[in-house]
């Protein structure tokens, strides 16, 4: 079934479905597990909208490719076009908050990184971006306090708030926005918490973002 961005209560959103784009290293305790080189630049990569598909009731994942792995990500919904925009603009254009998976395909990505070449493949293919239905942007109060996480066969996995971001919400967006055009239907991630690893067939996951929701899922 194709992707279609929906509210939590299953409703469509009259959005087309865009690209995705995302931050990388925008926690320090995931940089430090990654043993990862840090620079002052953004580091940004887009997902194709095919990468998209709804997180419940469960979700594919590629065989025969190595290990993938979990980012949970908070997950932000573009309903304005942005271009060069500040953070007044940004926040006008926001329809709202969700999560999502930043599905990778680790030791590919590892290999493509060891070579120096760009790592799309390994972050983009098709169903990569496993995510959920939207909370609207008036029901948020606190954007930039959210506490969401995610469990593994019901062991926590991964723990985050978005207080932690090294770049805000608005900062990340605005400054996507002066390299890439963002569109009505595109969706923004945020970058992922500590507590990446990999996922296996059958496993049994919930993601839960804050008093919000939680999203029980499984891989297939």
């Amino acid at each position: 079934m194709p992707y279609q961005h929906v509210s939590l209560n299953g409703e469509p959103i009259a959005l087309p479905v865009g690209k995705v784009v995302c931050i990388g290293q925008n926690y320090h305790d995931h940089i430090a597990e990654m043993q990862s080189k840090t620079a002052e630049q953004a580091l940004f990569f887009i997902k194709p909208s095919t990468a998209l598909c709804a997180l419940a009731p469960g979700f594919s994942i590629p065989q025969q490719q190595g290990e993938v792995h979990n980012e949970l990500e908070l997950a932000v919904l573009i309903a304005k076009p942005l271009k060069n925009a500040d953070a007044t603009t940004v926040n006008d254009a926001i329809w709202g908050y969700s999560l999502a998976l930043d599905l990778t395909l680790r030791e590919l990505q590892s290999q493509l990184k060891q070579l120096g070449r760009p790592w799309e493949i390994a972050k983009g293919f098709d169903g990569a971006c496993p995510i959920a239905g939207f909370v609207e942007k008036q029901q948020v109060v606190a954007a930039q306090q959210l506490e969401f996480s995610l469990t593994v066969n019901h062991t926590l996995r991964q723990q985050g708030n978005s207080a932690n971001m090294i770049r805000s919400i608005t900062q990340i967006i605005s400054e996507m926005s002066a390299h890439f055009t963002l569109l009505p239907g595109d969706i923004v991630l945020t970058g992922t918490p500590a507590g990446v690893g990999p996922l296996h067939l059958g496993d049994q996951l919930q993601l839960q973002l804050a008093n919000f929701f939680s999203v029980n899922s499984r891989v297939y």
